[in-house]
Formats: C-alpha cells, sequence, structure tokens
C-alpha cells in the first residue's frame, strides 16, 4: 500500500509538472511583462524566465524518467519498489511545482488565461497526442487484465482505461476553434501596431524604435506617455527612470523619484540606450552590427510630439496611454489639456489618433472632433455608443470570440495588445480581430497566413478517423494478450489459473521464464489436491507433482 502511494504521487507530480510546463510553454507571448512584474516589485531588471524554464525543464525531464521507469515495471508484472533518493527527489519537485503555482496566481493570476486560450489553437492536436498514448497504453493494460488473478482488480482497471479512452474519443465535441472555419470566411490579417516601436530590436519608446518598427511595415505606434514638469509629454512606461535610462550616474540622489518631477531639459539630457546594450532584455544584441550598436548606445529620450510628427509622416496611426502626473505635480489638473495641444501642435491628421484617455471626453471632442474615440475598458455596447466610442483597445485575454464577432457586428474597432507569438496572432486573425499591438512586430510580418486552418468536414474527418483508428489498435492488442485466455473460456474449462495459460505460450518465452511456470505450476497442482504420482501433460511436456 506504502509503494501503491507513491506510485500515485508521481503520476500526481508528473501530472502538474505538465501542466506547468505547457503553461510556461505557451507564456513565452508575456515574458517580457512577466520581466518587468519582478522589476516593479524588486527594483532591479533581470531575466526572471531563465532559472524558472530551466529548473521546469530539468524537473519535468527527470519525473517523465521516472514515470516511463514505473510503466516498465508494471509491464513485466513487478512492484514499483521507489529508492529514498528518488522519493525525495518526487517531494522536491511536487513542493516546488506547488509553490511557483501559488506564487504566479498572487503575482500574476491573469495569466492563466493563456492556458484556455491556446487550447483553442492546440486543442485538437493535443487530443491526437493523448489518444495516440493512451492507445499505447492499451498494450499494458491489457498484460494486467491477462494477468490479474482478481476479477475485481482486472474489472477496475480495465473500467479506469475505458473511461479515459472513451473521454478522449468524444472530447472533440467539447472542443471550440475559431481556426475551424470555412475558408472562405477568413477575414483580412490584423493590421500591426507597434507597441513601444519593436522593443527587441532598439530601447523602447526611443526614436530608433519606432524607425525599426515602421521597416517593418507596421500600420500604427504605440507608446506610454508621461508629463514633465514643465508640461512636456514624454515616453515612458516605468515610474522611475532607473531602468531605462543613466540616471543613476547623471542625478543619483533623484534615481527613485517620480519620471513626471524632472523637467524636460534634464530629462532630454538622459541616455535611453545604453541600458539595452548592457540588460540585453531579449538577448538580440549579439546580432547588431557595430554601427547599430552605436545608434543605439546614443538614444534619448523621445517625447510625445516627436512621435506624431514621425506618425504623421510615415501616414501611421499613433495611439498612446497617458499616465497622470502625482498629487503634487504642478500639471496634475491640465494633463489631459496640455497632451491635447500636443497632438494638434504635432500636425499629425486627427483620424490617426487613438485618444485613450477618459477624462474629460466631452471637451475634447468638441475641440478635436476628428480624433478617434478609444476605450481601454469593456464596456457595454449602448455604453460604448452613446460615449461615441468607435475603437476599444484590450489586453488579449479580456476578449473572447463572441466579443469580436459582437464588436464587428456593431463596427467598433478592436485592438488588443500585447499579441507577440505566432499562434496567438494566428488564432486572433481566425478570430476576426481588426488589429493588433506587438513588441515583435518583426516576427508576426513572418506570419502570411494563420499557422493551421481547417474546415469543420476536415476536422470531423480527422476526429473520426482517429477514433476508428485507436479502436482497432485497442481490441487488435487486447485480443492479442488476451487470446489464452479466451481460448479457455471458448474451450468450457471453468478452473484454471494463469500460470496454465501461459505455459502454453512457453515456444515463445525463454527456458527461464517456463521453468518459473513450471515450478509455480506444480505447486498450484499440488494446492488443488492432485495426486503426487499423477502426470500432467502440457504441450508435449511430462510433469509429476512429486
Amino acid at each position: 500500500q506504502w509503494e501503491c502511494l507513491w506510485t500515485f504521487i508521481l503520476f500526481c507530480t508528473f501530472s502538474l509538472l505538465l501542466v506547468w510546463f505547457y503553461f510556461w510553454w505557451e507564456a513565452h507571448n508575456d515574458y517580457s511583462e512577466f520581466n518587468w512584474f519582478l522589476y516593479n516589485r524588486s527594483g532591479e531588471w533581470s531575466d526572471g524566465t531563465i532559472p524558472i524554464l530551466a529548473t521546469t525543464a530539468a524537473g519535468f525531464t527527470y519525473i517523465a524518467f521516472l514515470m516511463i521507469l514505473a510503466l516498465c515495471h508494471v509491464a513485466v508484472g513487478q512492484q514499483l519498489n521507489l529508492h529514498w533518493l528518488h522519493k525525495i527527489g518526487v517531494t522536491v519537485a511536487l513542493l516546488a511545482t506547488i509553490i511557483g503555482v501559488i506564487s504566479v496566481t498572487q503575482m500574476w493570476g491573469e495569466e492563466w488565461d493563456v492556458v484556455w486560450i491556446s487550447l483553442q489553437a492546440t486543442g485538437p492536436f493535443l487530443q491526437i497526442g493523448a489518444l495516440a498514448a493512451t492507445t499505447a497504453l492499451a498494450w499494458l493494460v491489457a498484460g494486467q487484465v491477462a494477468r490479474g488473478e482478481k476479477t475485481r482488480f482486472q474489472m477496475m482497471v480495465l473500467l479506469i482505461y475505458l473511461s479515459v479512452l472513451l473521454t478522449l474519443y468524444f472530447i472533440p465535441l467539447s472542443i471550440t476553434s475559431p481556426c475551424i472555419m470555412e475558408r472562405g470566411s477568413l477575414k483580412a490579417a490584423p493590421a500591426i501596431i507597434g507597441h513601444q516601436g519593436a522593443p527587441m530590436l532598439a530601447p523602447e519608446n526611443t526614436l530608433l524604435s519606432f524607425n525599426r518598427a515602421l521597416q517593418r511595415n507596421v500600420s500604427g505606434l504605440e507608446a506610454d506617455v508621461t508629463i514633465s514638469l514643465d508640461g512636456v509629454p514624454f515616453l515612458m512606461r516605468d515610474r522611475t527612470l532607473r531602468r531605462t535610462t543613466n540616471v543613476r550616474r547623471v542625478f543619483p540622489e533623484r534615481q527613485y523619484e517620480d519620471a513626471s518631477l524632472f523637467n524636460w531639459t534634464d530629462l532630454s539630457s538622459l541616455n535611453a540606450g545604453q541600458w539595452f546594450l548592457k540588460d540585453d532584455p531579449f538577448w538580440t544584441v549579439q546580432y547588431m552590427s557595430v554601427s547599430e550598436r552605436w545608434s543605439v548606445g546614443n538614444q534619448t529620450l523621445c517625447s510625445l510630439e516627436q512621435m506624431l510628427e514621425l506618425a504623421a509622416k510615415s501616414k501611421s496611426s499613433a495611439v498612446f496611454t497617458l499616465r497622470r502626473p502625482p498629487p503634487n505635480h504642478p500639471h496634475h489638473h491640465d494633463w489631459v489639456n496640455l497632451t491635447l495641444d500636443t497632438v494638434l501642435r504635432s500636425g499629425i491628421p486627427q483620424r490617426q489618433v487613438m485618444w485613450t484617455v477618459d477624462s474629460n471626453r466631452e471637451m475634447v471632442r468638441q475641440v478635436a472632433p476628428g480624433l478617434q474615440q478609444t476605450s481601454v475598458q469593456k464596456l457595454p455596447l449602448n455604453t460604448l455608443h452613446h460615449k461615441d466610442i468607435s475603437r476599444v483597445l484590450l489586453r488579449y485575454n479580456q476578449a473572447s470570440v463572441q466579443d469580436v464577432r459582437l464588436y464587428n457586428e456593431n463596427n467598433i474597432s478592436l485592438t488588443l495588445y500585447s499579441v507577440n507569438a505566432p499562434w496567438l496572432y494566428s488564432l486572433l486573425w481566425c478570430s476576426g480581430v481588426s488589429s493588433v499591438s506587438s513588441e515583435a512586430p518583426q516576427v508576426l510580418r513572418k506570419v502570411h497566413y494563420p499557422l493551421w486552418l481547417m474546415t469543420p468536414d476536415e476536422y470531423c474527418l480527422i476526429w473520426i478517423s482517429t477514433d476508428l483508428i485507436s479502436f482497432a489498435v485497442v481490441l487488435g492488442i487486447f485480443i492479442f494478450q488476451n487470446y489464452h485466455i479466451i481460448r479457455w473460456r471458448m474451450s468450457g474449462m471453468r478452473s484454471y489459473n494463469p500460470e496454465q495459460i501461459m505455459l502454453s505460450a512457453a515456444v515463445r518465452r525463454s527456458s527461464r521464464d517456463v521453468n518459473i511456470m513450471k515450478e509455480k505450476l506444480i505447486f498450484s497442482e499440488v494446492s488443488n489436491g492432485v495426486s503426487s504420482d499423477e502426470p500432467y501433460m502440457e504441450n508435449g511436456f511430462n510433469y509429476y507433482t512429486n
């Protein structure tokens, strides 16, 4: 019973690690967001995904190896006697995974949505893989049923296996994916907006980053805006300047101050590119030439007006989120007016600007009626129409396929952020999303068609064919493994034991296995009251129970 308990613990650890590994595999879209969360908590920049991925891969490989060994033990009829060192290893892996799950849930809980979203892209293929693995286990299960001496045990093993198998056979009925559609219904590819430019190729929110994004044919530019002490809107994502500038060296006594408490003269004197070469946040510096590194290392902070002028020159749209200055800031109350004046002064056509600030929206609409009013909240349709809002900007996990369809039917353009992985871009393409905001426009531009797309009839054919092949293989394995039991039952014999049945297959077994079965058969006949001098013949062999 103790070893059975450890077998159950091993199985639970493997299952949990499998989910944990899948989560981090699909969360690749948001690694930069995770590192940014860590920076906001610790105050120091580091790539926190590397130790997590390394330990997850090592732990999963180790536990998977133990699972394979466990299956091998079961296959040859041996009990799993787990060594105490492996018991410690399994316990450590289980506890570490549980702690990791709890930590991610508390710090980054919304990211668990990526699992359910990704299943729309991977579900059909995971079902086929799981069915193939379960079909392969039929050999092991059939062997257990053939060797089992207790009918209750045989029925329990068979019932559990058939339940899992039938679930996998019919689970496609619950699988939904926007990529299962008629090819003629596929809409145009979502427009790509460069979030902070192309931050994987150049320092975020700099002119070089925006130029790199425009070179990748993005349709728009997106940035995060803060207002300086003297009323100049400039681009900055963080609350302080420590991560993306050299403020520690230039103004060491002010490095922890809010970025909005610096005037534009001081901000212009800071370097905004050396940190990118030093931290290499996306592992791309090694691919840069000497001239490119020089350009990166000499970047300065970019103002909102400079970005808007670049967008106007390239005829691209512009979208920005505006952070209100703190209460002790001189422009705490007129922050909207300052930003609106900057937009009008830049010369960019109003129709190219997506205005996301909700404060004083009526005043903004009266002064600049051509701006595209954009909501960053998921509001009811009647509220959007009442506020004359024509665009919505949401995180990709906040809009379902039904929401996308509903927005399209009501002529509301939906933009989702941050979309960096090709699988997510393909999924949103099939869903009908009009545009996405991405930190990796150079990656998405290489996706010229959804990664996979099939009609409902094609998917149904694959589903039924896979189920039929699996059923035929499982049935064949069970018949082959239990052939001798079936033959004895059909012959009318009522009293037999497993050793007698297995001896008939002696020609396919080693002499050692045959001798073991002979000895077990002898003791079995003695226990059943057979005369000690009575010979027993089977397959041409004479046996004497004495």
